[in-house]
């Protein structure tokens, strides 16, 4: 393989310089039938991957009669072999921008890293600008190419029977706010807008445009979010069938969950830090290090041996006791080992803390009972204990964490009645998104249903009436009435599919993680490319054309709209021509209509053009001068209220 790349750069090298001749004779004007003459020969350098860099010399005709096109112009040519590989405007190929595209946004490389892998393996050479340029290109042709083809996306849709929507958008701070439209089955992206920010308007503006190009949804699945659930309901009002809009289970769950745990888990976090708990126990882990100096390597293999001895409430003396402190120490810093991975509310570290605070300190307890000899093993081990004793004798603290414990076991268990549950040995719990049959789909969401229904009735029976336990009763509310507000939109995903799609049923994500492992997975590749964490500024200039490349991953999209990736610049090209072809026989307009154009909602939020404005030097002098100017003269012809304020 290595010998045979090498080859190739050789033979792309050596077109380096060779000059190639262009031209078509022979063909008549299209408008008189007339000869054609010379209208101009041009010589530029042009760079293909297929043939590499070489200069052309291209010769264009003109029709000899002087004959116009429609749009005022004359009829001309040039060489229709030329067309098919080289961009209009451009100095490289097609193929050259098709795979600057995708190793930016499938690939997710730098700059850098396209202009040396061009120039290893192709000797082609690019500015960084250019492929700025190439890659901004490549997008539109993207989207002219997904709306050229979306007929037959349409047709494949319908002939699944439908398809149901996952609505969903995401942002970073606030900035460069994506929304997208999946095709659930498909797992296709339908549209991708940016929107100011997510707003009712601003939503069902672009929800209605993949009406019209892809037609109605069998089923759309949303988030919780006001703006979300009131552009689907308007959405939906205006279609003739009525079809389900389904609230995300994993969503309905972390709303309950946030207004069931976060009060008391934040009062909880702000205590521990004022106790300043983890600074303190870093600080003796600290010390015991720097104690043990060289012979740390030692003192863990004794902390090791004392770990498999049998059970033993006695500390070893020496440096293994003092390791057997500071890994104890160490077990308590390491909380975020019993999380699932999840965010809060599914995980709560510092309820963990507290756990382990509380274990510890039952272990430096137990082994107190029976002293160790050695003074400095006993000095630590009582200072381990008095670090941790303002967490035990800290007032209220051990309520907030009954009321926290009361709370969290009524979320685990509607969360465990939903059946969603946290990956388990790195593979997730089997869902209800795959294709079932009609017995089996009832008998899967009947039994759902059900088990939803005999835990309302329990939360009924629960729940005291009067007395002291207000916090149960509190909790068992939260509950309810958010069962009583999105109930109805947990239910209904059971779609039944129309006999020219073989019928029976199938099922739609109960949640809305397709979207949001679509988000994660385009930001985890911005990271990549960028190197930072915080992608604002990534996303807010990220054109939303981005998230349509992600389709050709997809191999039946590729399959519909250009049969392979490796025949993209061909249909690219052609794409072109038919757009050429079409203007030819169209008048020249004074204002060319912009493709894709929506009217987008402004709001109240800051983007990046109305930043600029506000923050100019020119604004600032503009307010300065109004504000330091004289007011004008006013002058009273009789006495008013003004003379009167006055």
């Amino acid at each position: 393989m290595r010998s045979l790349q090498e080859h190739l750069r050789e033979k792309f090298l050596a077109t380096g310089g060779v000059r190639v001749s262009v031209c078509e004779e022979g063909r008549p004007c299209s408008a008189c039938a007339g000869p054609m003459r010379v209208l101009k020969t041009v010589c530029r350098p042009v760079q293909t991957l297929e043939h590499g860099s070489f200069q052309l010399r291209e010769v264009s005709h003109v029709c000899a009669a002087g004959c116009h096109r429609p749009d005022g112009g004359l009829v001309w040519r040039r060489a229709s072999s030329l067309a098919e590989l080289i961009i209009p405007g451009r100095s490289v190929g097609y193929d050259v921008m098709v795979w600057i595209g995708r190793q930016r946004f499938l690939d997710h490389r730098q700059r850098q890293e396209i202009r040396s892998a061009l120039k290893s393996e192709y000797g082609i050479t690019l500015s960084a600008g250019e492929i700025s340029v190439l890659t901004r290109l490549f997008l539109d042709y993207v989207r002219r190419l997904h709306e050229a083809c979306s007929p037959k996306l349409r047709r494949a849709l319908e002939n699944d029977g439908g398809s149901p929507w996952h609505l969903d958008a995401t942002c970073e701070d606030g900035r460069g706010t994506l929304l997208v439209t999946l095709a659930g089955w498909r797992r296709w992206v339908l549209g991708a807008w940016k929107i100011p920010t997510e707003c009712a308007e601003a939503i069902y503006a672009c929800a209605h445009e993949t009406l019209k190009r892809f037609g109605a949804p069998c089923a759309i699945m949303r988030d919780l979010g006001p703006a979300m659930i009131r552009a689907c309901e308007q959405l939906v009002a205006n279609l003739d069938t009525k079809i389900p809009v389904l609230g995300c289970h994993q969503h309905f769950l972390a709303d309950i969950g946030g207004d069931l745990l976060q009060a008391g888990h934040d009062k909880l976090r702000n205590t521990l830090r004022r106790l300043k708990l983890r600074g303190g126990l870093r600080t003796l882990a600290r010390d015991l290090s720097r104690e043990l100096g060289a012979d740390l390597d030692p003192a863990r293999d004794a902390f090791r041996a004392w770990q498999q001895e049998p059970a033993s409430h006695v500390l070893p003396a020496g440096n293994a006791g003092i390791a057997v402190v500071r890994g104890l120490a160490q077990w308590v810093l390491d909380f975020l080992a019993d999380a699932q991975y999840q965010d809060f509310p599914f995980d709560r570290p510092y309820l963990d803390l507290y756990d382990r605070c509380l274990r510890v300190r039952r272990v430096v307890d137990g082994l107190l009972r029976n002293p160790p000899e050695n003074r400095r093993v006993l000095s630590v081990l009582r200072r381990l204990g008095r670090i941790i004793d303002p967490v035990i004798k800290e007032p209220g603290l051990a309520n907030t964490v009954q009321d926290l414990r009361v709370r969290a076991r009524l979320f685990d268990d509607l969360r465990r009645t939903l059946r969603l549950f946290p990956r388990t040995n790195g593979r997730k719990q089997p869902s209800l998104a795959k294709p079932l049959t009609h017995q089996q789909a009832a008998a899967e969401l009947r039994d759902l249903r059900t088990a939803l229904r005999s835990f309302v009735s329990s939360l009924h029976k629960r729940r005291p009436q009067r007395g002291p336990a207000g916090n149960l009763r509190q909790a068992i509310d939260v509950i309810l009435q958010h069962l009583k507000k999105h109930g109805k939109s947990l239910w209904g995903h059971e779609i039944r599919l129309p006999a020219k799609a073989g019928g029976g049923t199938r099922l739609v994500d109960r949640t809305n993680n397709l979207a949001e492992s679509f988000f994660h997975a385009m930001k985890r590749g911005e990271r990549r490319r960028s190197g930072r964490k915080n992608l604002a500024q990534d996303f807010e200039r990220l054109p939303p054309e981005s998230a349509l490349v992600q389709n050709f991953k997809c191999t039946d999209y590729v399959e519909i709209v250009c049969g392979s990736l490796d025949r993209l610049p061909r249909v690219f090209a052609d794409m072109d021509a038919t757009e050429r072809r079409k203007s030819a026989g169209r008048p020249k307009t004074t204002q060319p209509t912009l493709p894709n154009s929506m009217p987008m909602i402004e709001t109240g939020s800051l983007p990046t053009l109305d930043r600029r404005l506000i923050r100019s030097e020119a604004l600032r002098l503009r307010i300065d001068d109004i504000i330091w100017s004289k007011p004008p003269r006013i002058t009273l012809s009789r006495p008013s209220l003004l003379s009167a304020t006055v």
